[in-house]
């Protein structure tokens, strides 16, 4: 049943479609990674700026994918009456989420051609220190758990 306008997402775990292992999501991360290159030298060659202030813009740039995330959920919860209720779904909310990431991202590539790398091992080290010595068994069994109510 479709939550009412404004509502909260379920912030339950989910299972995901399919297992990390599986095919489509090691494509995936090649295919994220192949992308954020493919953006990084499309920004290259069509930028107004290059060199240390295109990266410092690049990195601005996460402030205003942020402020859209924020202008996003106020939308969906309908909190700004100027502009007459709910204006965005939580469905927008998660898109301008992914732009904050691939933002991200994208400016991580501008700082290192080793972007993948990098961030690979800062989020192991981040499951490390969050999720115990176990952090890969941890993030399985959560993702096989049922949402919880």
């Amino acid at each position: 049943m479709p939550s009412p306008p404004g509502a909260l997402p379920s912030l339950s775990p989910s299972a995901p479609s399919s297992s990390p292992s599986s095919p489509s999501s090691s494509s995936s991360s090649g295919g994220l990674w192949d992308s954020v290159d493919g953006l990084h030298a499309w920004l290259d060659a069509h930028g107004a700026v290059d060199g240390r202030e295109a990266l410092l813009l690049r990195i601005l740039k996460l402030s205003e994918e942020v402020g859209e995330v924020a202008q996003a959920v106020i939308g969906a919860t309908g909190q700004n009456p100027r502009k007459g209720g709910i204006t965005h779904s939580w469905d927008d909310v998660g898109a301008e989420l992914c732009d904050v990431a691939l933002t991200a991202l994208v400016a991580l590539r501008s700082l290192t051609p080793d972007a993948g790398e990098v961030f690979t091992r800062h989020v192991a080290k981040v499951a490390a220190r969050s999720l115990g010595g176990d952090a890969g068994a941890a993030g399985q069994e959560r993702r096989a758990a049922p949402p919880s109510r």
